[in-house]
């Protein structure tokens, strides 16, 4: 964990903080009960990459997800074992914004994303296709391009 405040002051007006844009709630939410890589992320939500990547980092920085890098992939999830004030702003988080039309709208692409392997995802990304998911049917994996299909 990045946040370095011990006083419980500091550390709740630091979740506070990370927790005031809707943004960053939404992705924390995505991240609740799942790791997520930053490309499914980025599909998840209308942002530059760097704009998912800096709310992402708020989110860490405040204890209330956590990262790792393999490869070129940074995956964030929650703590493992969260202090009481990081438990306690996700069991909020989870009784209160998934209530939110917008978050469960959010799950519901999720069920798109998590189809699409983080390489594949990663390329419709670059290549500008497909950006929102909306062609792409649950649970359909994308595997095949042109070369490898004959065409």
């Amino acid at each position: 964990m990045r946040n370095q405040h011990t006083n419980p002051i500091d550390r709740l007006t630091s979740i506070a903080g990370a927790l005031a844009d809707p943004n960053r709630v939404r992705l924390l939410a995505a991240c609740l009960d799942h790791e997520r890589c930053v490309c499914q992320l980025v599909a998840l939500i209308d942002l530059s990459n760097a704009s998912i990547s800096k709310h992402l980092g708020q989110l860490r920085d405040a204890g209330l997800l956590e990262s790792r890098r393999e490869g070129r992939w940074v995956h964030y999830r929650t703590p493992e074992t969260p202090d009481a004030i990081v438990r306690d702003a996700l069991a909020t988080v989870r009784a209160h914004a998934l209530g939110d039309e917008r978050i469960r709208m959010d799950q519901q692409t999720l069920i798109n994303i998590d189809a699409i392997d983080p390489n594949e995802l990663a390329r419709m990304q670059r290549e500008g296709c497909c950006p929102d998911l909306t062609c792409c049917a649950p649970n359909q994996t994308i595997h095949s391009t042109p070369a490898a299909s004959g065409q």
